[in-house]
Parts: C-alpha cells; sequence; structure tokens
C-alpha cells in the first residue's frame, strides 16, 4: 500500500473503497454536521458479523503474542510515522465528520502518535516481579493478555478515543474488536484500520465494525471477548456494565462527567476566564472533561459572568471545514434539542440568560447562564453543549458541598492564588483529575484517565494503567525437582 493512505474521491459520497466494506448489517451514510451532506458510506456491522470477528481475533491473537517484542513495536512505530505523512487528511475527515474546528483535529492527530509510540514503548518495558520464595523454587509474577479486548469508543474525539484503547490492548499482546459510533465511523475506525494495517498489523489480530446497539451489545455479550473498554455516556454505560457482569466480563469504564471549575476569592481573574472558556466551549463543549458548572466565589461570580457573557458574543460560529471558527456544529439536531431544553427550562427556573441560548440549525451558540442553583438542570445534568453555567458560593466548605452535589466525579480544577488553599480543597474532591490553578479540560498518554461514580468504575486508560488495564496477572513458579507432599 503507498503511504498516501486515503484515496482519492472519499468527500463525494461515494463508498468507502475498502475490505471493511464486506459487512452485512447495511450501509452507514457519514453525514457532515455542520452542513447535513452525506460525506462518505461504510458498512455497517451486525451481530453475525461480530460474532465472526471475534472469533477471528481470538485465532488471530496466539500468532500475535508470539511474535518478537521488537517486530510488535516496530508495527506501532511505523503506524506514527504515517500518521505524520499523512496527517492533513486525516484531519480532514476529523473535522468534517466530528464538527471540530481543525486545532482540535491536529490535537488528535498529535495525540495519537504519542499514544502510538507509547504502546511501542510497553515493549520493552518490565513486565512481571520476582517474588520471595525458598527451597530452590523460583517464584515469579508476570503480566499477561487477556486475548480478545472489545473496544467501544464515542464520536467526539473518535480518532484518539478508539486509539488511546486499541493501541496499548495491541501493544500488551492482545487482539482487539472496535466498535467506533456509528455518527464517526470514519474517524473513529476506518482511520485506524487504514492506519494499522499499512503498518503491518497481521490479518485477525484487528478488526473494525462500526455499528450500532447490535453491533455493541453483540461484542460485549460475545463469549470470546475477555474485556471491554467502552467511553460513551453513562447511560449507555450501565448497560454495558450490566451485560459484561452476567459474564464476569473485565470492563472499563470511562463515562461522562459534570465538571466543576472552581474559582476562589483571590484568583486571577483573567486566568480563570480563560480557563473557563476553554473548558466549556472547546470543541461545543462536546467533551467527558467539559466544566459543567462554574463554581465562582459570590465577590468575583458578577464581573466574573459579565466577562464570559463578552467573550460568548465575540466567539465565531460556523462550519469549521470552510471558515476559521471557534465554535462549530452539535453533533446531531437531537443533541441541539437537548442542549436548549436545558437551558431554556434553567432560564425558567430562574438563571438569568447572559448571552447565546440560541441555535442556527446545529450551531449553538456559546451560552452563559449566571445564577444557577442546584435544582436546576443546568447544575445537575451533563449538558454536551457549549453553556458556562455560574454558581456563586460564599466559602471553601461551601464550595466542596456544591462541588459533591452530583454524582459524577471525573474532573475539576480550582483556581487560587494560595496553593496551599488549593491542595485542601483538592484533597476533599472524589474526582479522577483535578489541576489546582487550571481548567479541567487537561490530556495527555502518560496520566491514567478515567473518573469515579457515575463518570466511570474507577478503570483507567494511559500511562501505568494500561497494563493493569489490558493485562491481568500470572503466579508462575518453577522447581528444579518437583516436591513430595504427606498425602
Amino acid at each position: 500500500m503507498s503511504e498516501d493512505l486515503l484515496c482519492s474521491g472519499v468527500w463525494q459520497g461515494k463508498a468507502w473503497s475498502s475490505g471493511w466494506n464486506a459487512l452485512q448489517g447495511g450501509i452507514l451514510d457519514v453525514e457532515e454536521p455542520a452542513t447535513g451532506q452525506t460525506i462518505g458510506r461504510v458498512s455497517r456491522a451486525n451481530a453475525a458479523d461480530v460474532r465472526a470477528a471475534c472469533a477471528a481475533a481470538r485465532s488471530a491473537q496466539k500468532a500475535w503474542v508470539a511474535m518478537s517484542y521488537a517486530a510488535r513495536a516496530a508495527v506501532f512505530r511505523k503506524a506514527a510515522a504515517l500518521l505524520e505523512a499523512n496527517r492533513e487528511a486525516f484531519a480532514a475527515w476529523i473535522v468534517r465528520e466530528t464538527g471540530g474546528i481543525p486545532p482540535k483535529a491536529m490535537f488528535e492527530i498529535d495525540s495519537v502518535q504519542h499514544h502510538l509510540f507509547e504502546a511501542a514503548a510497553m515493549l520493552t518495558q518490565p513486565q512481571g516481579l520476582v517474588l520471595p520464595s525458598e527451597g530452590g523454587c523460583t517464584s515469579i509474577t508476570r503480566r499477561v493478555p487477556h486475548g480478545v479486548v472489545g473496544v467501544i469508543s464515542p464520536f467526539n474525539f473518535p480518532f484518539l478515543l478508539s486509539s488511546r484503547a486499541v493501541a496499548p490492548a495491541l501493544a500488551a499482546g492482545n487482539a482487539v474488536v472496535l466498535k467506533p459510533d456509528p455518527r464517526t465511523p470514519v474517524s473513529g475506525g476506518v482511520l485506524l484500520a487504514v492506519l494499522l494495517e499499512a503498518a503491518g498489523l497481521p490479518a485477525g489480530v484487528f478488526h473494525m465494525l462500526p455499528g450500532d446497539a447490535e453491533a455493541g451489545e453483540a461484542l460485549v455479550s460475545d463469549p470470546a471477548v475477555a474485556m471491554i473498554s467502552f467511553t460513551g455516556s453513562t447511560a449507555v454505560g450501565r448497560r454495558v456494565g450490566e451485560l459484561a457482569g452476567r459474564q464476569l466480563k473485565k470492563v472499563a469504564l470511562e463515562l461522562g462527567g459534570k465538571n466543576v471549575l472552581i474559582i476562589l476569592d483571590d484568583a486571577d481573574l483573567e486566568l480563570a476566564v480563560s480557563g473557563g472558556s476553554w473548558a466549556s466551549w472547546l470543541h461545543q463543549g462536546q467533551i467527558c472533561m467539559s466544566a459543567g458548572r462554574h463554581l465562582v466565589h459570590r465577590d468575583l461570580a458578577q464581573v466574573y459572568a459579565q466577562r464570559m457573557a463578552a467573550k460568548a458574543a465575540a466567539l465565531p460560529v460556523g462550519d469549521p471545514h470552510t471558515a476559521p471558527v471557534a465554535i462549530g456544529p452539535l453533533i446531531t439536531g437531537r443533541q441541539v434539542e437537548r442542549v436548549d431544553r436545558i437551558v431554556q427550562e434553567s432560564v425558567r427556573m430562574g438563571a438569568k440568560l447572559l448571552a447565546g441560548g440560541r441555535c442556527d440549525g446545529r450551531f449553538y451558540h456559546p451560552t452563559v447562564l449566571a445564577d444557577v442553583t442546584p435544582q436546576m438542570p443546568a447544575f445537575r445534568e451533563e449538558i454536551f453543549g457549549p453553556v458556562v453555567s455560574i454558581t456563586a458560593f460564599g466559602s471553601d466548605a461551601e464550595a466542596v458541598a456544591l462541588a459533591a452535589d452530583n454524582e459524577y466525579g471525573l474532573a475539576a480544577g480550582i483556581y487560587t492564588a494560595d496553593v496551599g488553599r488549593g491542595m485542601v480543597i483538592a484533597e476533599q474532591l472524589e474526582v479522577g483529575l483535578v489541576h489546582i490553578n487550571d481548567q479541567t479540560v487537561n490530556d495527555n498518554g502518560l496520566m491514567p484517565m478515567g473518573g469515579r461514580g457515575a463518570s466511570g468504575n474507577g478503570s483507567r486508560h494511559g500511562g501505568p494503567a494500561n497494563w493493569d488495564e489490558f493485562t491481568q496477572w500470572q503466579w508462575l513458579t518453577v522447581r528444579n525437582t518437583a516436591p513430595t507432599y504427606p498425602l
């Protein structure tokens, strides 16, 4: 295969010319959120396709893990090099299919490259421990692959969130079956499949099957799959956990968030506004780490809200493929309706609408709500839209109590001039990620990403967590001579 990985003509709504169109579940039209146009087509997987892929993956896994570590590592390094050579074409798909601005697409590509290099590095890391032993016995414990790992990825950062599970799972010696979100089958699946195939990954080790709930439930329930890695909504995550639990499968759930940004009375207001804007409006707020609640000390709340409203009014909204905008479209019309429902219900309950609160098709304008109380949907529900929700507090203890008044536990940010004060608050927050003097949307391939409560089951992706998630311990003892026993 040439290094021009993406065939010409893919923008004209033609069928994707690849082997992944041999699935039996019909056709998925790839829709551009900004225009509603069909920009490609891929085959849809049904339950029978999933069963066949899982069986094939199980058969291929043993040969994959038996390859030398150098040969396996070379696949990931080659994939990273091919991605660098094709970054503009890959970015164009991410922009058009997800509605994200070009810098967001480039961030995904840079992050995937990082994950690929980290996957290659995993192959030369220690994979076990020598345990205490006596009597001529050697006792070790080692990490061994699960076998087949199923990955279900979301629409918002599809290339990154597929790759961050697929790459380390493969590096750990597993075969992988990926089901990308049906709204982003190219960015979430085809791009990665093309990349790994071109990099020399052996046939059968990785299967990519776009599909809907039928394919997802078949993947979670298949007896050949030993582990499920799911990233998506809390509601669907509960269903995935239920199905996996019936078969006692390992399951990693990275779910939603209603994250808090706490701005204390001694905070640098300019930096807090900058961070808050990023945390709620990046990629239209369609990020699990987005700041869903801005908790601002009452001495700063009014001016903070005013500055946020001024910034919202200045942000350009439009098609990121054709114009230099800051805010692109939401993924579907249904999501626009959900965001607007939360905003309008909160306004009827007494929240002050200072900016936005309106849409043009799938473009929801950046919105600022002040005087939000814990009873309002803007405080309680994950919005997944470009909405800043501001609640005032009077003391550090009240800020901590407001932060805890929610079932989610993913991310938090604290702005303060007193780092010690920030640490005291941070230690009281039951979240997986917390940042002092930074906002909530932070990510890199070395940190263990995941949440608590309704944000996840304590599983993690990234860095040292990859060995924990994608392998299991095996105890091995070796003796020169077998012992005798008294029975």
